[in-house]
């Protein structure tokens, strides 16, 4: 319920401000730009990502 009060308000703020959008994407391009040209943190993303699934492979492995 929060999180789609959330995110209508930032719909709603980005509709009625579209230089805001501009603003936001600019900045989300040179976070994306920073977090890929950073190898350990695409390495803990991938880990962070893959998880589950390593944790059910071993799972398996000790049954």
């Amino acid at each position: 319920m929060i999180a789609r009060l959330i995110v209508g308000a930032l719909l709603g703020l980005l509709v009625a401000y579209p230089a805001l959008a501009a603003v936001l994407l600019a900045a989300l391009g040179t976070a994306l730009t920073a977090a890929v040209s950073y190898p350990p943190l695409l390495a803990a993303a991938a880990g962070a990502w893959a998880w589950p699934a390593i944790g059910r492979t071993v799972r398996g492995w000790r049954s």
